[in-house]
């Protein structure tokens, strides 16, 4: 039997534990914290993030990394992207030779600007061979629901990813493969960023030709972006590219396009922080993805547009204003 570990009790990690119990892992799902470990051991729930979903008997619980990791054949790291270099740094002597590190984060380091699978390479001193990544439009709670969805799982190896894939793969939860682990990244990151910005539109009461537009224009810079960086362009009109932006732009379950939402309402960020109860990833990455953008030379205005109002204090309409009087271009730019 496969044997899992998952690093995280959010909702997404969590989620995911469901999922690779249902296709036939064993999983153990390390907590930080013991009254949640403890809950989710004795009623097979995790009241804090998914309190309707009962957890197939084979997920146990656990605040040991050692016991989480202890003849894993993958362990998954379901964290927020800003803290998974401080995390790893304490799992990674606990790895077992055979382990591979599986990411389900979608952010952009801040600082460094490194994606997550090269925060993993680093940390972790492992090769791209033991890392993959998941990414795909993937609501925790539709499938907790076990609703219908799918995703991506991306390795250079595509045997590695092959294996993990039928790792996870259930009735209701279709991975598929790629070998365009930058595409895969890049894209589940800057999504985040454009869910901000679609959910900023709709706060301030605008339309779907908004939306729409921004999107659109959010998909090509995100693809502007991953051709600088040697990503494959067809994976952003894919489950990863797409998919993922589709999803969390349309989505209330969204937490990135709730934030944004009530910053367009007119909510200032500290009071949308304090009303947003899980990490909406875009907010900080926001910021790095920016970051990484310039270093490469690549033009992302929506992304500098949420930077402006998320960490500058810019009001959303004038934001707004600034956006649409920029110089027309055709356009495939």
């Amino acid at each position: 039997m496969t044997r899992c570990a998952v690093f995280g009790t959010g909702s997404w990690g969590t989620a995911f534990a469901m999922i690779l119990a249902d296709a036939g892992c064993q999983v153990a799902l390390w907590g930080r914290r013991q009254e949640l470990v403890d809950a989710v051991n004795a009623t097979h729930a995790n009241p804090d993030y998914l309190p309707g979903l009962r957890l197939p008997d084979s997920v146990r619980a656990t605040t040991d990394p050692a016991e989480a990791l202890a003849g894993a054949d993958f362990a998954v790291l379901a964290v927020p992207s800003q803290t998974l270099r401080a995390n790893l740094a304490a799992w990674a002597p606990l790895l077992e030779p055979q382990t591979v590190l599986v990411s389900l984060m979608k952010g952009i380091e801040l600082g460094t600007v490194k994606r997550m699978s090269e925060v993993v390479a680093e940390v972790a001193g492992v090769g791209p061979e033991r890392i993959a990544v998941v990414s795909g439009p993937n609501l925790a709670p539709e499938i907790a629901n076990r609703q219908p969805a799918a995703s991506v799982v991306a390795c250079t190896d595509e045997a590695v990813a092959k294996r993990f894939q039928a790792a996870c793969h259930t009735p209701y939860f279709r991975p598929y493969t790629n070998t365009d682990v930058i595409g895969c990244e890049l894209g589940g990151a800057v999504k985040n960023v454009i869910g901000l910005a679609v959910g900023m539109a709709d706060g301030m009461g605008l339309g779907d030709n908004t939306k729409a537009t921004l999107m659109t224009r959010g998909l090509a810079e995100t693809t502007r972006l991953g051709l600088a960086l040697g990503a494959d362009p067809y994976t952003f009109a894919g489950l990863a590219g797409m998919g993922d932006l589709v999803a969390t732009c349309s989505s209330p379950l969204s937490r990135n396009h709730t934030f944004g939402t009530n910053l367009g309402r007119g909510m200032s960020l500290a009071e949308t922080i304090a009303a947003t109860r899980q990490t909406a990833e875009g907010v900080k990455s926001c910021e790095s993805v920016l970051d990484l953008a310039r270093r490469n030379g690549v033009d992302m205005p929506i992304v500098e547009a949420v930077v402006d109002v998320v960490h500058n204090g810019r009001p959303t309409q004038e934001a707004l204003r600034a956006l649409m009087s920029r110089s027309a271009k055709p356009e495939r730019r």
